[in-house]
């Protein structure tokens, strides 16, 4: 049922969105049906295109990751973005009722998983793993999701937009923190020998 709404998120968000609302599905259904199937994406397209097509650094050579090497990085990449949806979740729920969200039901977990569509959807261009190519679709994928956000949370948590700007604001600020964390968790994965290893 989830994943219907992801054809909607794309072409008319707001509908979606209320939609989406009176639906209620619970944070189990929601994962089932829409966030382990579409964080594959991203997960199976970096595996692909690190292992069988390579990137290049100007004119150097091709550059592949061993088969077991992108398969643990793939794994770890996906299991964070998991987390990450739950984290994200968790906190748009504690934040509620600092923006008096009067509505008792907790919708965080909701609203971070759909607003995530853009970004596991346009992550199979990772199965082509050229730099300027990612950049320029990750920013598309992240400036959409950021405006699913701002879109989505007043109609999810039914509260004024002028709140719901500064609620979205909040939300973003934090992710933005869990990424610059994920980035020093990696690096310290890294340094304990659960990095890249590349095919000689």
């Amino acid at each position: 049922m989830s994943l219907t709404h992801t054809l909607g998120l794309l072409t008319h968000p707001d509908r979606e969105w209320e939609a989406i609302r009176n639906e209620s599905e619970s944070v189990g259904k929601l994962y089932l049906g829409h966030v382990l199937l579409l964080a594959l994406i991203p997960a199976l397209a970096g595996f692909y295109g690190s292992t069988q097509v390579g990137w290049q650094i100007g004119d150097g050579q091709i550059i592949r990751l061993t088969s077991t090497s992108a398969l643990q990085l793939s794994v770890l990449f996906y299991g964070a973005m998991l987390a990450g949806i739950f984290i994200i979740g968790r906190f748009i729920d504690f934040f509620a009722a600092t923006y008096e969200v009067k509505d008792s039901t907790p919708r965080g977990i909701t609203l971070a998983a759909y607003t995530a569509t853009p970004v596991f959807l346009l992550g199979v261009i990772a199965a082509y793993p050229n730099i300027w190519v990612n950049m320029i679709v990750g920013l598309i994928a992240v400036a959409y999701a950021v405006y699913l956000l701002y879109e989505g949370l007043p109609i999810l948590m039914k509260i004024p937009e002028d709140r719901g700007f500064m609620f979205a604001s909040a939300v973003l600020t934090v992710g933005l923190v869990m990424f610059v964390g994920l980035l020093a968790i990696t690096v310290v994965i890294w340094s304990v020998g659960i990095g890249p290893v590349y095919v000689s």
